[in-house]
């Protein structure tokens, strides 16, 4: 006896499935006449994926710069998980792991190799923030919460010291288990090609969309040839859309000529939440029907690619033995208007509506799942 048979989900490619579910993992997957405590028959009116994951966000409530709630960004936007992308560091780390503990919302950080974590906008301008030791402790103190780390590698931030930053970044992650790291990049110096040469195998290059002038194309529209490499070697691409670093263009030019990304984030606050051009995850993945790509491939962007990123190995996929991390979802096809973080407009025709997250068994509604009144939990 299962605790919950989930009927006739519409998956991404079309396809319709049933999911059982019991003690918050995927027990079985297929159409036998299996028995629940609990049964819900979608009838193939909705979408259900894997728990959407969110890999770059912040969440530290506390942070002085960029901070929000987990559950605002997390479950009641149909978001299973989100991973900080480097608000805090050493220092406060174990503070925002405490705060998290109470969240529905799944909640992982990627460090920042800067002890203080995002306090000023140029923690990377001083040489002694990066203590190595203080990483390493803190890596072995929460292992399970820190899943990688961060370095933001633009001007504002690193000051003077150019590409020194990244070289400490990656001796931190060589001594620390080749842990995931995610660059930001934006302004120069540095130059995006020394920050691309650095880079390696699961290395991830976020805001790989932006539209400034070091950015993954070249003038001429073409893939920089030292992007073209680090791709070739296992570096993958994210998005972090954020207030500054999406550009519809560019993503429109890269994802023509093949440059998918590999994964969809929305790099959230609460300021981009409420005034956007964010808004939510869900906002985000769907202007990328306005660039290009197909409902699986954005839904992969976000599942499966997600978790095979940063390492979250029973997550991403509706798979037996997974945990039954799960996002009901719509898809409105009506005419809409999206933004990009230049402040360009572009018509769009689909957008994605998550009506439930669903968090290890546990349902959790979105405000407009209660207006659809999918079910009556």
């Amino acid at each position: 006896m299962f605790d919950l048979i989930i009927r006739r989900a519409r998956l991404a490619d079309g396809s319709l499935t049933t999911i059982a579910i019991h003690d918050g993992k995927i027990a079985a997957l297929g159409e036998p006449q299996w028995q629940a405590t609990q049964e819900i028959d979608l009838a193939g009116r909705y979408w259900l994926s894997a728990g959407w994951i969110d890999s770059h966000v912040h969440c530290y409530p506390k942070s002085p710069i960029y901070h929000d709630e987990a559950d605002r960004i997390g479950v009641e936007t149909g978001v299973t998980t989100v991973v900080d992308a480097g608000s805090t560091g050493a220092d406060d780390v174990d503070d925002f792991y405490q705060l998290t503990r109470t969240a529905n919302t799944q909640v992982h950080a990627l460090l920042n190799i800067a002890r203080t974590g995002i306090v000023t906008q140029n923690e990377l301008a001083d040489m002694q923030q990066i203590d190595k030791a203080s990483v390493r402790a803190a890596v072995q103190r929460l292992p399970g919460f820190i899943i990688g780390i961060k370095a933001r590698m633009s001007s504002s931030v690193v000051g003077a010291n150019g590409i020194q930053p990244l070289i400490g970044a990656k001796e931190i992650q060589q001594e620390n288990g080749n842990l995931p790291l995610m660059v930001h990049i934006g302004n120069n110096p540095p130059d995006l090609d020394e920050i691309a040469e650095l880079l390696g195998q699961g290395d991830i290059i976020t805001h790989c969309y932006n539209g400034k002038p070091n950015r993954i194309l070249t003038p001429a529209g073409e893939l920089r040839a030292s992007v073209a490499k680090a791709i070739k070697r296992g570096v993958r691409l994210d998005v972090g859309h954020g207030s500054a670093s999406f550009s519809f263009e560019v993503a429109r030019v890269a994802i023509a000529q093949g440059i998918l990304p590999h994964t969809i984030s929305s790099d959230i606050y609460c300021r981009n939440r409420l005034n956007g051009p964010v808004y939510t995850l869900a906002h985000v993945m769907s202007k990328f029907f306005s660039v290009g790509m197909t409902l699986p491939q954005i839904i992969a962007c976000v599942t499966r690619h997600a978790a095979e990123g940063l390492r979250l190995h029973n997550k991403g996929k509706l798979a037996v033995g997974f945990d039954a991390d799960l996002t009901l979802f719509d898809l409105s096809e009506a005419a809409c208007v999206f933004t990009d973080s230049e402040g360009k407009s572009e018509a769009g025709e689909k957008q994605l509506v998550p009506l439930a997250a669903m968090v290890k068994g546990k349902w959790f509604i979105t405000d407009e799942g209660k207006k659809h009144h999918v079910f009556d939990l």
